[in-house]
């Protein structure tokens, strides 16, 4: 068939073409801490206390929905604020939008699709539980997820922009279900700033693919400002740091117990891990040290943390 007679593609197809663009599986990352946060929320500081089964299930629903629904806009924004530059990227120059799979008005519609979908959820927060903070902080939290893009081209500290953008997700979990008890949990605060510096840490990894790039086209980054060196240990404070809230959080909070303590020192040695096959082997095996470490450092801690507080 002559291109120019092609029909273009479907909705369906197009929705396919964007998941696997966007890696659906990377929500990974940040779920369990959302269903971390969730349960540290909704279960009374009495370890074994009940709570309601249908409402807890409700909650679960609604939290991984917005969960799935607001990565994906973000997700979806950053390809279409990046589509140029990806296109010039010969990692990138293969993903849907640069290739010419998906059309940027296609991938916009989808954007505003799924903010709209978030903000219905958030509405269900209060229409089922009455609570109105998820929706008044709906748009404010979309907002920030979009200018990530943005920042690369401001500041080379756009890494702990994305890393303060998964590490909201175990706050607003807590705060869509019992927003009363979110100022008197530090150790929440701590699991949040575990996951700021554990993201921004792998991050700054992941951008060393991309340092000649970044450095043609005017982006900001840790390893386009400091060179493979200097980024590394950027990454490597940042992980301990990460290390040192999750004990710290284990310490002061009495319903994580032993299995928790076991999952944080695990993480810790994956982080190790992760640092050394970055510093031994570079970049060549970033499906090792970012997606199949990282997902296991954050199913482990959001397991055990979950299976302590039942």
């Amino acid at each position: 068939m002559n291109p120019s007679q092609a029909r273009p593609p479907g909705m369906i197809s197009t929705s396919l073409v964007l998941a696997r663009d966007i890696k659906l599986a990377h929500s990974v990352f940040a779920l369990p801490f959302a269903l971390l946060g969730l349960f540290m929320a909704a279960w009374p500081m009495e370890p074994l206390a009940t709570i309601d089964g249908g409402e807890l299930a409700i909650d679960l629903l609604l939290v991984i929905g917005a969960m799935i629904t607001a990565r994906t806009a973000a997700m979806l924004a950053n390809r279409w604020f990046d589509r140029e530059i990806d296109s010039r990227n010969p990692r990138t120059a293969g993903r849907a939008l640069p290739a010419g799979s998906v059309t940027p008005a296609a991938a916009m519609i989808a954007m505003l699709g799924s903010s709209a979908a978030f903000i219905i959820i958030c509405l269900l927060f209060f229409l089922i539980n009455d609570n109105w903070w998820p929706l008044a902080l709906s748009v404010p939290v979309l907002g920030w997820l979009y200018i990530y893009p943005l920042m690369k081209r401001m500041t080379w500290a756009c890494h702990l922009w994305l890393g303060a953008s998964l590490a909201m997700s175990p706050l607003a979990a807590a705060l869509a279900v019992q927003p009363d008890v979110v100022l008197q949990q530090p150790a929440l605060w701590l699991l949040a700033g575990m996951v700021l510096c554990w993201v921004s840490g792998f991050d700054i990894i992941y951008a060393l693919q991309d340092v000649d790039i970044d450095q043609k086209e005017g982006l900001n980054s840790i390893p386009a400002a400091f060179g493979f060196n200097g980024a590394l240990w950027f990454s490597r404070i940042l992980h301990v740091l990460a290390g040192a809230c999750l004990i710290v959080a284990w310490l002061i909070d009495q319903r994580l117990g032993g299995l928790f303590l076991a999952a944080s020192i695990a993480a810790c040695l994956l982080l190790l891990i992760e640092q050394l096959t970055v510093r031994r082997w570079g970049t060549t095996r970033m499906a090792l040290t970012f997606f199949t470490l990282n997902g296991i450092v954050s199913c482990i801690l959001g397991l055990a943390g979950i299976i302590d507080l039942y």
